[in-house]
C-alpha cells in the first residue's frame, strides 16, 4: 500500500477576545488536538490578544493563533467545517504552503 502524501499547511484562527482566557485556551487546544489527530503539528505560535484591524461581529479584540502542520489533502476541508460550526471563532484561514 502506498504511503499517503502529506502536504504542508498553515492556519491562523482568531478566537473571540471577549472569552475568558481559559475558554480561549480550551478552543486553541481543541483545534491543535484536532490537527494533531489528523496530521502532524509542526509549530504552534500564540500571538496573544490583539486589537483587530476592523470590527468583526462587533468585536474589537481577538486571540490570534498560528499553526503550521502537515496533513493529507482532505483534512483542510474538515478543519474549515469545524471552524465554521464552533462558537467563539471569529476568522480563519488555511493556506497550503509550497514545498521547498
Amino acid at each position: 500500500m502506498a504511503e499517503k502524501l502529506l502536504n504542508s499547511y498553515e492556519t491562523i484562527f482568531i478566537i473571540d477576545g471577549d472569552l475568558e482566557e481559559e475558554a480561549a485556551k480550551a478552543l486553541q487546544e481543541k483545534f491543535t488536538s484536532l490537527i494533531a489527530a489528523n496530521g502532524t503539528v509542526e509549530t504552534v505560535d500564540e500571538w496573544g490578544k490583539r486589537r483587530l484591524a476592523y470590527e468583526i461581529n462587533d468585536k474589537t479584540e481577538g486571540f490570534y493563533v498560528l499553526v503550521d502542520f502537515k496533513a493529507d489533502a482532505e483534512f483542510p476541508k474538515e478543519l474549515d467545517r469545524q471552524y465554521r460550526i464552533t462558537d467563539g471563532i471569529l476568522r480563519t484561514i488555511i493556506i497550503r504552503k509550497e514545498e521547498e
